[in-house]
């Protein structure tokens, strides 16, 4: 938790800094409508069952489903009763295209409505917890879903438009009408803006900060995408074919005939046939692409990522947080061994204050000490967080194992080659008996580590290939052996087990409650974890954009890099590396069948490693034959859209 004490010391200057900010001369305060700052920061002092619950239709810039006229992009606001010109609040943003659909958080909640038509039920805890602190909560329909108008795009460029144009109405730069189409103005905002959500959500708070709009202060992205294409591809493999028009579908709940064809583009578009990366792919690149860019991004960030997370990976906010990093952008990130979930759902009442602290300071600009703790959160075992200045790890530089025909893994490089195909197979088969030759995988191990190793950031593997055929999906495996109790990423939580017990952040009323179900890490002990995962196409070993076939029985030099990850391999573990065609557990692309030859002297592994080569000092050799586990179950990876 936070240091109270530091932050006692600047109470008063942030209540005098809020009044201000809020139009208000402290010495009057007592008379108007003002927020109460303590040491913990503004306190809940507003009626949160008297607050105004009401909508409007901000116009678009687009007009997504061809009916000639621009999307109409449904608002529901729950704001402070006080609020208005003579006092003007800030905005926190989750803009989602699940409110009658999937749904939001871990119990699925949706939007309900008066028999007027107005907001009745906001899902999640923000407008319970924030809006009596003085904070107005916006709740959008995402372009295309729910009450919006339009049809959905999956990242395109109509769904990042319409949340911009919200900001943009925040700050009397759009158009916006009430119920009875009568034009209206946000007078009861100052204009800052806020955008928080996970996963779609989190990854709309990138898109539409990547825009650039001024109005955007802060995004808070939970496991958001920052490009669709390494969502949903990796180095030309496909993840999941059919995805983009599948998910804009899903979302979706017209008449299906409605947004028809804005789909079929959607299909022509993502091109599961080749896998390649193309204009489609750079218009739901938000780091660097045609809608969306990382250099526009003036908001501060405060990111989480699960680093197990094989929904949204890994890849995602490490491309996207070094982008920020080159452009100076203020941030902050929780980094977990959790999957795809929330860490209101793993960290709650840690979560809950320092998102609190985080908007207080870049919505109500109260100066606290939220900019000065280590900017990096990271979970290192179940429950065991520490933190550091940054990420990767300062310390952490590339150290490569080679592989050895006798099938170790060392610092040198060996002489000879390895064999095997392209074929799909599942995780549990190819980390089972690593000692055993199989036609389907290479493997190759270090000896028991003689310390612990860890690596923070992006392991990156180069391969010396021939094949029988133009090209071949080529896999790679980062793999732990040794028995531990880990956090279980691949169980049907993702790490995280749903408990019956309940506790509340924020004020309820009979339709709204401020309470949800508590949740505890789930752990599994075993002897096996796979720790990174990496996949490219070889004809796309040059670019994504021109793929080039390879001549059989040629050899080529293939490089690639896995996901990410800040993982410690215990001492007395064997760190191993385990080479595969096509990952059934994974991928959805169909295997080649080609055979590939590794050239071993001019192939490895490189790993950011924490304190270098010392840290993989040769380690003892283990008395007698390695026992290698033989028969490995893995779950199939859960892909929860949500």
């Amino acid at each position: 938790m936070r240091n109270t004490s530091r932050r006692r010391g600047l109470a008063s200057l942030a209540l005098t800094a809020a009044l201000a900010a809020a139009g208000m001369p402290a010495a009057h305060a007592a008379q108007k409508p003002s927020i109460r700052v303590t040491a913990d920061g503004t306190q809940p002092v507003f009626s949160y069952a008297d607050a105004v619950r009401e909508y409007v239709n901000v116009q678009s810039s687009v007009d997504s489903d061809g009916d000639g006229k621009k999307d109409l992009i449904r608002v529901d606001i729950i704001r402070p009763r006080e609020s208005g010109p003579g006092f003007k609040v800030p905005v926190i943003m989750d803009e989602s295209p699940y409110y009658d659909n999937l749904g939001r958080g871990n119990e699925s909640e949706r939007k309900t409505y008066d028999a007027q038509g107005d907001p009745a039920k906001f899902p999640l805890y923000y407008d319970n917890y924030f809006v009596p602190r003085g904070y107005a909560v916006l709740e959008v329909d995402m372009d295309g879903t729910t009450k919006s108008q339009g049809c959905p795009t999956s990242g395109g460029a109509s769904d990042v438009l319409g949340g911009k144009a919200v900001v943009d109405w925040l700050n009397g730069r759009a158009k916006a009408f009430d119920a009875q189409g009568k034009q209206v103005s946000a007078d009861w905002t100052n204009g800052r803006t806020g955008m928080i959500g996970k996963s779609y959500d989190g990854t709309l708070a990138n898109a539409v900060a990547a825009t650039g709009v001024q109005g955007l202060d802060t995004i808070v992205p939970i496991s958001g995408i920052s490009s669709w294409y390494d969502y949903s591809r990796m180095g030309g493999t496909l993840f999941s074919p059919g995805e983009e028009e599948g998910l804009a579908q899903t979302v979706d709940t017209d008449p299906p005939a409605k947004c028809a064809a804005v789909r079929k583009q959607l299909a022509a578009g993502e091109d599961d046939a080749t896998g390649n990366y193309n204009a489609f792919w750079n218009e739901r690149n938000y780091v660097s692409g045609s809608v969306g860019d990382a250099s526009k991004v003036h908001a501060s960030v405060f990111a989480t990522q699960g680093l197990n997370d094989l929904n949204v990976k890994p890849s995602q906010f490490s491309t996207w947080w070094s982008a920020l990093a080159k452009q100076g952008v203020p941030r902050k990130v929780w980094l977990s061994q959790y999957g795809h979930v929330d860490p209101f759902d793993y960290r709650r009442d840690a979560w809950v204050d320092t998102l609190h602290q985080w908007f207080d300071h870049w919505l109500w600009k109260i100066p606290n000490d939220v900019m000065k703790e280590p900017r990096v959160d990271l979970e290192t075992g179940p429950d065991q967080w520490t933190t550091q200045s940054d990420w990767p790890a300062p310390g952490a530089s590339p150290v490569t194992l080679r592989p050895q025909k006798d099938g170790t893994l060392g610092l040198k490089a060996s002489s000879g080659t390895g064999t095997y195909s392209d074929t799909e197979q599942s995780e549990s088969t190819v980390v089972s008996a690593p000692t055993t030759a199989e036609p389907y995988r290479l493997a190759y191990s270090t000896a028991p580590l003689a310390k612990d190793v860890r690596i923070s950031g992006t392991p990156k593997v180069g391969l010396r290939v021939k094949l029988d055929k133009p090209t071949a999906n080529l896999g790679a495996l980062l793999v732990d052996y040794g028995t531990d109790t880990r956090v279980n990423y691949l169980g049907g939580g993702e790490g995280v087990k749903t408990l019956t017990t309940e506790d509340c952040h924020g004020e309820s009323t009979a339709v709204d409650d401020a309470c949800y179900k508590q949740v505890a890490t789930d752990t599994v002990t075993s002897d096996v974890n796979v720790v990174a995962r990496g996949y490219v196409d070889a004809q796309n070993r040059n670019s994504l954009s021109s793929p080039s076939a390879l001549k059989p029985g040629a050899y080529y030099t293939v490089n690639w890099n896995t996901l990410p990850q800040d993982y410690r391999f215990k001492a007395g573990h064997r760190l191993a590396l385990v080479l595969v065609g096509t990952d059934g557990d994974v991928q959805g692309d169909r295997a080649t069948g080609a055979s590939v030859t590794v050239d071993l002297a001019a192939s490895g592994i490189t790993l950011p490693v924490v304190g270098g080569a010392g840290a993989l000092a040769s380690p003892s050799p283990a008395p007698g034959a390695w026992r290698a586990p033989s028969h490995v179950v893995l779950p199939k990876p859960h892909r929860s859209l949500k």
